[in-house]
């Protein structure tokens, strides 16, 4: 049995765990393979959790006790692992920030903020404040340290998935900075998709209604497992793999899509309200 790369432990918590089951795995004299014997999951899966890229489901931690004979560690501990991982997110967006590193699509629909994905330290602090007024500076911190380490999908040299932002025109007119920082986030958005890192789209307020108007959402695909559509509420949010759900968003999604503005167009209307911001100036709306 081949070994693998060495893992560094150090890193982190999800790391450690998943250094700790290669070496229980190894000494057990077990493949990947052998180990998932009588599971769902796949070698690829497992393969991910020991190099701590992926988190432990607690069923998959029961089957490896069980099958390594480690006495409940891995189910004991998996949920530490998966704290560490969403530092800075509240527990119901965990799926998403795992799956998300994985996905060969992302689109989104975000009629009331700038996706997280794209957002700059200015516009993520200004949203925490909002909705968080009473924390502390620290706690502040820690969740726009969380949020734009999500952005490393964007990073250069990295495989990023397919992007795909649909925005309520207000986005982009409706300042919640001051005109300086609104430029810079608008900018972000511009050198993503001049990168074609991204694709952005508007609604405009002149269309009216259209589909998805009872709040955000975002659809995944992924390469070797089914797709997922999130969408969320002020403090919770709900992950839906149900195939025959999915469909119907994916649908609605597409619809909405139709209704946007075009890419280019959308682009054209972002540069030219980060122009305004820059000079000071309120941007006008597309009538």
């Amino acid at each position: 049995m081949g070994r693998g790369k060495d893992i560094d432990g150090s890193q982190g918590v999800p790391t450690f765990y998943g250094k700790e089951l290669r070496f229980k795995r190894e000494k057990a004299g077990m493949s990947l393979d052998q180990l998932l014997e009588g599971s769902y999951f796949g070698r690829t899966y497992l393969s991910d959790i020991e190099r701590g890229e992926r988190t432990m489901p607690i069923e998959l931690a029961r089957h490896v006790d069980q099958r390594l004979g480690t006495d409940g560690y891995f189910e004991r501990n998996c949920e530490d692992v998966r704290k560490s991982r969403r530092k800075g997110h509240a527990k119901y967006f965990e799926k998403v920030l795992e799956a998300e590193k994985f996905a060969l699509t992302i689109e989104e629909w975000c009629p009331i903020l700038i996706p997280g994905l794209l957002q700059t330290p200015a516009y993520a602090r200004a949203v925490v404040l909002a909705g968080f007024p009473y924390s502390t500076d620290e706690e502040v911190e820690e969740k726009v340290t969380g949020r734009m380490e999500r952005a490393v999908l964007f990073e250069p040299g990295r495989r990023t998935p397919e992007y795909w932002a649909i925005m309520h025109e207000s986005l982009i007119t409706d300042a919640i900075l001051p005109c300086q920082e609104m430029a810079e986030q608008l900018d972000q958005i511009v050198e993503l998709a001049e990168r074609r890192r991204i694709t952005p789209q508007l609604i405009l307020r002149k269309f009216g209604a259209h589909p998805l108007m009872t709040g955000p959402a975002m659809i995944m695909t992924f390469p070797d497992a089914p797709p997922l559509f999130y969408t969320e509420a002020l403090h919770s949010g709900d992950t839906i793999d149900d195939p025959g759900l999915v469909v119907q968003y994916r649908r609605s999604y597409d619809l909405l899509r139709a209704a946007a503005l075009a890419p280019k167009a959308s682009l054209a209307m972002i540069k030219a309200a980060a122009e305004d911001y820059r000079n000071g100036k309120q941007p006008s709306r597309l009538e």
